[in-house]
């Protein structure tokens, strides 16, 4: 047996959370690591120690294996939880661990090793009898190779990051004059996220589903599985809701594709929490996709219907016990679905948002539960993913559960940055999910725009900020009279649409509504969608006018990849005028209009903040 008494976390937010509040449970001191960026994040408050690893950038904190172990020798920790993301599946840092003589809670080097390249997994797959989609994973990487062997599969195919996952490095291919910069663009993301531009190309298999199954390994070669998620809603190849059990599988269906997962673990002798993920075709034929070597972000649906606790199984699997159960003690109770509730515009292409959060008000009520690690006050960092919580419902049923988890979406109360919570709660409550039906396809097929503000909204914002800023609006032009009261004027603003509510005191709508005064804007929630009014009654006419400056501003701070255009150039609307990263993901920001490029304000590998400046032109109209 394996002695360990204190455990550092190596990783932030909700999941170094969520690791520590299990391993105080059963026993353990914990250690928390932060970046400057994270110091009065609740993970850290919460540990018993907390050691500061460095600057916020990634690569100078989290990313770093000699900062997090000169952590570990610091603060005495004798073994180190990965969490998920960051060094969860670097062969070199769990073999470092080892080296230091940490007890590393993860699967053995040599595992992850094995995993961690998709090519080398696929063939060692092929080679186990695991169903594998057909494909290439083969050395020749040249842009000109990958495109001969993609012709060869057939369109449509995925041209993926051999290294990497979460949707990263990774492009659908539907036509073949899209071909080469998908490569292109596919390989420098996949450089900058994993530090490989590796690829393979698989066929892609149309209207298929996203089904993966949990599996658990122990020293003693055990390994067994913990049945299946359905995680087929998603954007840009990154999960969005995930649901335990899969609404398309059936007991046969559960037992070979679980056979499949727990052969895939055995072939390359695994240990721990792990999850093979396949593609679910309509014809019941299923895929192999990659195995991740660690515990995965959706994991709590898992935990919902078996009643485990799969950090639990992970400590006691490290300290080298036995599985707690065997495979046919497995029992599945209900259903449970999650929903990542994320800082991010939906109506800008899932843009990741940054800024403060000015209220938080996480629900609660029976089968709800809500792992995050955020708190008022708090900022959404540039530096790390978006996410704010995951939300997750159980119920006797899949209906029971989905209700439950729009309830609680609904209760739950974030104002600051822009979030996905009104897009999450018309997934689900849009009948092809609400019948079992959604596939990988579910998103590109269905729109969910964001309901246009009515005027009982802009009613309701001027009716707010007349009552609850009475400092604003003295008396007298609140409407307050001896007699004859007149109606008070109120200039809105959103974006680039404004009003004027003239209110006396009998319109001034009663409301309940969240909301949160930032300055000279009101964020209001209306129906699980928050909106921004900016309040112009008072600011000078020049203070009023906002965008039409011919600027092409950051959308959020990040790393200039490329300039697509030079000064004098003539484009077009929806031209890609500059590639920015943030958050890792590239985006492309592209103009609003037909214009002529007068300055470029940026070059290459600069570093930007929100707002920046990048381009200005003229439109067209005023260039002839």
């Amino acid at each position: 047996m394996t002695s360990f008494t204190k455990i550092l976390v190596a990783n932030r937010g909700e999941i170094a959370w969520r690791v520590m509040r299990t391993a105080r449970a059963m026993g353990y001191r914990t250690v928390a690591v932060y970046s400057d960026a994270d110091r009065e994040t609740p993970h850290v408050a919460f540990a018993d120690e907390a050691v500061r690893i460095g600057p916020p950038p990634v690569g100078e904190s989290y990313l770093s294996v000699d900062r997090i172990l000169e952590a570990a020798r610091a603060s005495g920790a004798d073994a180190v939880h990965p969490g998920y993301g960051f060094l969860s599946e670097n062969e070199s840092f769990a073999t470092a661990c080892e080296k230091s003589g940490l007890v590393f809670i993860g699967p053995p080097p040599a595992a992850i090793a094995a995993m961690g390249n998709k090519a080398a997994a696929k063939r060692r797959m092929i080679e186990a009898g695991v169903p594998c989609v057909p494909g290439y994973q083969g050395a020749d990487q040249s842009d000109a190779g990958l495109e001969q062997e993609a012709r060869k599969i057939g369109l449509p195919v995925m041209v993926k990051a051999a290294a990497g996952g979460g949707g990263r490095g990774m492009r659908l291919v539907e036509h073949e004059a899209d071909l080469a910069e998908a490569i292109r663009t596919a390989r420098t993301e996949a450089e900058s996220a994993f530090g490989s531009g590796e690829l393979i190309l698989e066929k892609a298999v149309v209207d298929a589903r996203h089904v993966e199954i949990q599996v658990f390994g122990d020293s003693h070669g055990n390994v067994i599985h913990l049945g299946e998620r359905d995680c087929s809603v998603q954007r840009r190849h990154q999960k969005v809701i995930e649901e335990a059990p899969s609404p398309a599988v059936d007991a046969d269906l559960r037992r070979r594709m679980g056979a499949a997962a727990v052969a895939a673990a055995k072939a390359i002798g695994y240990r721990g929490a792990g999850t093979v993920e396949f593609l679910l075709g309509g014809d019941g034929a299923f895929y192999f996709l990659e195995m991740n070597t660690r515990l995965q972000v959706e994991h709590p649906v898992t935990e919902a219907v078996t009643g485990l606790d799969l950090v639990e199984w992970q400590l006691r699997v490290a300290r080298g016990e036995p599985l707690p159960l065997a495979q046919d003690d497995i029992r599945l109770d209900g259903h449970a679905i999650e929903a990542r509730l994320y800082a991010e515009d939906p109506d800008a292409g899932f843009l990741p948002q940054t800024g403060r959060i000015d209220v938080w008000r996480p629900a609660a009520g029976p089968g709800v539960r809500l792992d995050h690690g955020v708190q008022e006050g708090l900022a959404i960092s540039p530096f790390y993913d978006p996410m704010i919580a995951k939300v997750i419902a159980h119920g006797a049923t899949r209906d029971e559960a989905r209700r439950r988890l729009v309830r609680a979406l609904r209760d739950t109360m974030v104002l600051g940055p822009t979030t996905n919570r009104h897009f999450l709660i018309r997934v689900l409550e849009h009948p092809a999910f609400a019948s079992g039906k959604a596939t990988t396809a579910f998103l590109g097929r269905h729109a969910f725009p964001t309901p246009a503000i009515s005027d009982a909204h802009w009613k309701l914002a001027a009716s707010l900020l007349w009552r609850r800023s009475a400092e604003r609006y003295p008396a007298p032009l609140r409407g307050w009279r001896n007699s004859n009261p007149e109606p008070t004027p109120i200039k809105l603003a959103v974006g680039d649409s404004e009003r004027v509510l003239h209110l006396l005191p009998e319109d001034v709508v009663a409301t309940h509504a969240p909301f949160h005064l930032d300055g000279n804007d009101i964020l209001v929630d209306l129906d699980g969608h928050t909106v921004r009014f900016q309040d112009r009654t008072y600011l000078p006419p020049a203070s009023a006018q906002a965008g039409g400056d011919g600027k092409l501003r950051a959308p959020m701070d990040g790393r200039i990849v490329s300039v697509k255009v030079d000064a004098g150039e003539k484009v077009v609307r929806d031209q890609t005028l500059i590639v920015l990263e943030a958050m890792k993901i590239q985006h492309q920001l592209k103009a609003a209009l037909d214009a002529t490029i007068e300055t470029i304000a940026v070059k290459e590998g600069q570093q930007v903040s929100n707002r920046t400046v990048l381009v200005t032109m003229t439109a067209a109209a005023q260039s002839a």
